[in-house]
């Protein structure tokens, strides 16, 4: 059936984006962190951001927390303070990063002991999902190896699968894991978990309860990211997206920042499989904010998910399927083509007042005055950035 303006409005009606804590500290570049005035400083401030991206847009409900980034005394106490707020905690992010026992790799270290300090942080993990609410353990592996012959690459899975076996075990009913995949850094020779297909195959062999998160800057150029999606939808395996925007390397800009036509064909497959509502795909952001304002940042990432949505949103369904089986190549494309070239901020801006909402929340927010009063009133103790 023919996708129309009012469905789409419905569909767009229903989307949430969930926003990343780490938006909001001093984060985003290896050679140099930039302070800026009213930086959130603690977990606390950091919802308290994240929930005024989600009341100048309304579809950014969730936010993820990252362990230990984001560790407090009581998670009882945040998640009240998330729900007082008007929003409530998403994914649980852990850390194999940022520890110097971890220089050889955690999860697949040849040492049992590091593997085991690395498997019990998620075990602390899970206590804080139990804590908030949370649902989604998401794991990214940062171990590989930068020499041939530094380490044996199937020894390495082998230890792998037998760690993330013990954390899988760790999941109550209805928690997933989100295993996440990058081709290149910080290693550069082999990385442990490459690329969608391995992180597949672990998942796989875990269970239900493990899916595959796709990272949009987490790819080689030139890569077809759309045909993963397809791919991962059909097997029933896509837990989650982070996205963000890249053109040489995993640069977490401003999603759709580089390559919105990019965005576009990745939303054009989601709405094709059906998958935007009701499919268990958490469709979240995973961007620093290094030389623009935090939630303004945060703010433009998710109108510019809004907007690629929306055009995947008003292709015409029945047109290019007729259009695929006749063989009508240019008819076909011209069918995205039209949809990618719609205007579709008035459709939009209609969407949010019938919500209440201001028609641009980026606007909205600049004549708030919200970002001069956090400049005056957060000064002392130290702002959140990485690793804190």
């Amino acid at each position: 059936m023919t996708t129309t303006r009012s469905s789409a409005l419905e569909a767009l009606a229903q989307q949430t984006i969930e926003l990343p804590s780490w938006a909001f500290g001093n984060s985003g570049t290896r050679f140099k962190v930039f302070g800026q005035p009213g930086v959130a400083r603690d977990p606390y401030e950091k919802l308290e951001d994240a929930a005024q991206v989600n009341r100048y847009t309304g579809v950014a409900p969730r936010v993820s927390l990252h362990i230990p980034w984001d560790l407090v005394d009581d998670y009882g106490k945040l998640a009240a303070h998330a729900a007082d707020l008007g929003v409530s905690i998403g994914a649980i992010n852990s850390n194999l990063f940022q520890d110097d026992d971890y220089r050889l790799g955690s999860l697949t270290h040849a040492d049992p002991a590091v593997r085991r300090k690395a498997i019990d942080h998620h075990a602390q993990c899970v206590e804080v999902m139990n804590a908030t609410g949370s649902t989604d353990l998401k794991v990214w592996l940062p171990d590989g190896t930068n020499y041939p012959g530094q380490d044996d690459l199937r020894a390495r899975q082998d230890r792998l699968a037998d760690s993330l076996s013990q954390i899988y075990a760790m999941l109550g009913p209805g928690m997933r894991m989100l295993l996440e995949y990058k081709f290149f850094e910080p290693y550069f020779y082999a990385m442990d978990i490459p690329d969608w297909g391995t992180s597949l195959v672990h998942c796989l062999a875990l269970g239900e309860q493990a899916t595959v998160v796709l990272d949009t800057g987490h790819h080689a150029p030139g890569t077809n990211i759309e045909f993963i999606v397809m791919q991962l939808l059909r097997a029933g395996r896509l837990g989650a997206f982070d996205f963000n925007s890249r053109n040489y390397a995993d640069d977490d800009l401003i999603v759709g920042s580089a390559d919105p036509f990019q965005l576009f064909r990745i939303l054009n497959e989601i709405v094709a499989a059906d998958a935007l509502l009701g499919a268990d795909v958490n469709f979240m952001l995973d961007q620093c904010h290094n030389i623009e304002p935090k939630i303004p940042g945060q703010i433009r990432s998710v109108m510019n998910v809004q907007e690629a949505t929306a055009k995947a949103l008003l292709v015409d369904r029945d047109a290019l399927a007729a259009a695929q089986r006749s063989g009508d190549v240019l008819g076909a494309n011209a069918l995205l083509m039209d949809a990618y070239n719609t205007d579709v901020r008035p459709l939009l801006a209609e969407l949010r007042v019938s919500s209440g909402l201001d028609p641009d929340p980026y606007a909205a927010y600049a004549r708030s005055g919200h970002q001069e009063r956090i400049a005056r009133e957060r000064v002392g103790g130290s702002q959140a950035g990485w690793g804190a």
